[in-house]
């Protein structure tokens, strides 16, 4: 009977680069060090069976976003497969004058690689959407609307992009159990923040 290795030297890998790029990095909270969402990411796609390139891809999925990691790098260290889902799950915040691009711009093509990429991409996604909404809610809960000002945008824009994930989500992945979470976890930031009966627009 041949037995799974518990150790992988490539998510290893991915994981002390993740720590470097993110380094200097906090979470919106501002006491928390950013590392621990690309791992809680990472954690929950392996928690629910995903691939090592899909939770590795977790790993990574902001270091070319926020921190300018060449996707080169990626794909030398962890293969073409990898880095294409990084790819994906990329934002282009600014555009070619260096000028800061729409949020909403930005969200939208972030759904639209959702239903479009590889239903990996989609998992990831989700994956990435669901701690950032029980974060969100555990910010909420200990700051208040204090917690808004700490983002782009506020309470009905931040769940109607959540709730728009969601749906796509259950596109791409049909009944997955994590979307389920992720369903869950949405409806209780909506209800934390009182707007549990706000129309999907």
């Amino acid at each position: 009977m041949k037995i799974e290795r518990g150790y992988s030297e490539r998510y290893e890998q991915a994981l002390r680069l993740a720590a470097s790029a993110h380094r200097s990095q906090n979470r919106k909270a501002g006491d928390v060090p950013y590392i621990t969402h690309p791992f809680h990411v990472s954690a929950i796609l392996l928690r629910y069976g995903f691939s090592t390139d899909v939770a590795i891809a977790g790993l990574l999925h902001d270091v070319v976003e926020d921190q300018g990691v060449d996707l080169g790098e990626i794909e030398g260290r962890f293969g073409g497969r990898v880095a294409g889902f990084v790819a994906a799950l990329s934002e282009r915040k600014r555009d070619a004058h260096g000028v800061k691009r729409p949020w909403e711009v930005r969200k939208r093509e972030a759904l639209e690689h959702m239903r479009q990429g590889d239903t990996e991409v989609a998992a990831i996604k989700v994956a990435d959407v669901l701690h950032n909404a029980r974060s969100m809610a555990q910010d909420v809960r200990r700051d208040g609307p204090e917690t808004w000002k700490r983002f782009n945008r506020g309470p009905e824009s931040q769940l109607d992009y959540y709730r728009r994930i969601l749906e796509v989500g259950r596109e791409r992945l049909g009944g997955h159990p994590m979307v389920d979470e992720l369903a869950e976890a949405v409806g209780d930031l909506a209800r934390i923040v009182g707007l549990d009966r706000l129309p999907h627009t």
